[in-house]
């Protein structure tokens, strides 16, 4: 059953837990944008399959992808109360950490295998992640997939890096 969007009592009409969840994905984006140097030797060095995407997409993509995991968190988080938004709070919390680890993983380590072992966590907390938001906001939930989706492919371009440079 699903239960009627309540403003929270501070009178803020939910714009702290936007804000907040706004803060904690752009911390997750700095953070793992520190360990990512897509033009650096390292990477420039290893054989990529000819499906991967040219470098300027992945700013590209990732934006709205960052945008659409905030909205997600402030939206589902407002409508959450209780242990479940705890669980919903400690959910995305994890998510934005594997997220950001995944570039230390690959980009800092110089670890393609690494990063497979990242995305697959990722992969999983994903998953996990849109199960729990789905029980109170189906909308928030959608809002997910096309993250999820993009997290998918970059796990089997992870893979493919790791078969490729042995």
């Amino acid at each position: 059953m699903r239960t009627k969007h309540r403003t929270p009592r501070d009178g803020s009409g939910g714009r702290w837990t936007y804000a907040a969840a706004g803060a904690a994905v752009g911390l997750s984006a700095w953070v793992g944008g520190r360990a990512a140097a897509p033009s650096d030797a390292w990477y420039a060095s290893l054989d990529k399959p000819a499906w991967q995407p040219p470098a300027r997409v992945f700013p590209a993509v990732w934006t709205p992808l960052y945008a659409s995991i905030a909205w997600s968190a402030g939206h589902a988080v407002n409508r959450a109360r209780g242990g479940e938004r705890r669980a919903l709070v400690a959910g995305f919390g994890t998510n934005l950490a594997l997220n950001a680890a995944w570039t230390w993983l690959f980009f800092a380590r110089r670890s393609p295998s690494a990063g497979v072992w990242g995305a697959l966590l990722l992969d999983a907390s994903n998953l996990r992640l849109i199960r729990r938001v789905a029980r109170s906001d189906r909308k928030a939930a959608a809002v997910l997939a096309p993250y999820a989706g993009w997290c998918a492919f970059a796990t089997a371009l992870s893979a493919s890096l790791t078969r490729r440079n042995r």
